[in-house]
């Protein structure tokens, strides 16, 4: 069975975390959702996403075909459900779509139908299963622990760890270490929920880790940081200072003292020494936040929310910033005191005002960056900078 993960209507309530990937791309637990998906169906998956994001994610179709919300996380339930519809089924939960199964003739009729929940000429099967995934940015953070725990026994299953050095201060017996990490000298505490270091990953003598946790492929935890639950550490980072329930995506950077909390962290970003994050208002009340889809500042429903920082943005040395704060794709903050709390991409926000990043030199430093850790930014993701270079200035914009 061909599996095809699609962007639904929920795509646009997940910006900007999703603006240089595919919805199923975001990582939550320990893997993205295409991943989690690949394993529990043990087949590779291809998307349906953006024009502009389809040279570099493109669609296989097969002859039949299942197309799937790539927002949603799969369980071995769900995935026996999805593959036991016939031609023309739709899985639904709640009259919201989950999946259909179409022929390959069917595709170009129907896929834009079903990414807007219409299902009219499908016959609909009600799923009785538990449905979780992302509905909305803070989503993103509070599903992580959940995800970490399912995602740790997804990939660990009927595995032994690597041998954990007597040097470790162990806590509970659900830690987890692949071939190649360096852990030393810590306190890893899994009472609450299990920790799992990727391979080749580093977590420094003193730091202080506690469950569920995860520290992806080739990461590195800095010296005495301090990590709390509910956090993901994605490959090729380097973290230090605190840190709680709060994901980083991936190749991104918070290598010095400052909290960050309740916070999600694209890829390829870079917060300044003592960078500060505030996840709680004085009132207690509930955080507000932009959303892309109304235009306006709403309620996100939590009173901890931190930051969501686009991916290639960065902060400069003691940056503050306020709970519920939504920053873009290349944004630039080098502010004295609190930033704004809606920061376009491609922006510079500096002592003397906010300026329009030059597309090139964006670039340019975008090459740079990754050039250090051997990954090249293609002719691909240039294109996908470009189109959101020429949205940028309008996105805070009723």
């Amino acid at each position: 069975m061909n599996y095809i993960l699609f962007d639904s209507a929920t795509r646009i309530q997940l910006l900007p975390l999703v603006y240089i990937r595919p919805v199923s791309c975001l990582r939550v637990g320990i893997i993205t959702i295409k991943e989690k998906w690949e394993r529990v169906a043990q087949t590779a998956v291809s998307f349906d996403v953006p024009e502009y994001l389809q040279v570099k994610f493109p669609t296989i179709l097969g002859e039949e075909n299942l197309l799937i919300d790539g927002s949603v996380f799969p369980n071995a339930q769900l995935n026996d459900a999805l593959k036991s519809l016939t031609s023309n089924q739709a899985l639904i939960k709640n009259g919201k779509l989950i999946g259909c199964k179409i022929k390959q003739e069917q595709y170009d009729a129907v896929i834009n139908k079903i990414k807007t929940n219409d299902i009219d000429g499908f016959e609909t099967i009600e799923f009785d299963g538990d449905i979780r995934g992302v509905n909305k940015l803070v989503d993103v953070f509070k599903e992580n622990g959940t995800e970490i725990k399912n995602d740790f026994s997804l990939i660990t299953a009927g595995r032994e760890s690597s041998p954990i050095d007597e040097s470790n201060r162990i806590l509970g017996n659900h830690v987890f270490i692949e071939e190649g990490a360096d852990v030393k000298c810590t306190v890893l505490n899994s009472l609450n929920g299990p920790i799992y270091v990727g391979k080749d990953a580093v977590i420094m003598e003193g730091a202080l880790i506690k469950g569920p946790f995860a520290l992806c492929n080739d990461s590195i935890v800095k010296m005495g940081a301090k990590i709390y639950g509910d956090t993901t550490i994605g490959p090729c980072c380097k973290v230090g200072g605190e840190v709680t329930n709060s994901v980083f995506m991936g190749y991104a950077n918070k290598g010095h003292e400052g909290y960050l909390g309740n916070s999600v962290i694209g890829e390829w970003c870079n917060l300044g020494a003592d960078t500060n994050i505030s996840n709680l208002k004085n009132t207690y009340g509930e955080v507000k936040y932009w959303n892309y889809g109304e235009k306006k500042l709403v309620d996100s429903g939590e009173i901890f929310m931190g930051i969501m920082m686009g991916d290639y943005s960065k902060c400069a040395i003691g940056s503050k910033f306020n709970s519920g704060t939504v920053i873009g794709v290349n944004a630039n903050i080098a502010q004295n005191g609190f930033s704004d709390k809606t920061i376009s991409s491609f922006t510079w926000l500096t002592p003397n005002g906010k300026s329009k990043y030059e597309f090139n030199k964006a670039v340019e430093v975008a090459k740079a960056v990754a050039l250090r850790r051997k990954v090249k930014i293609d002719t691909a993701d240039v294109e996908i900078l470009k189109h959101i270079f020429e949205l940028s200035g309008e996105e805070f914009k009723a």
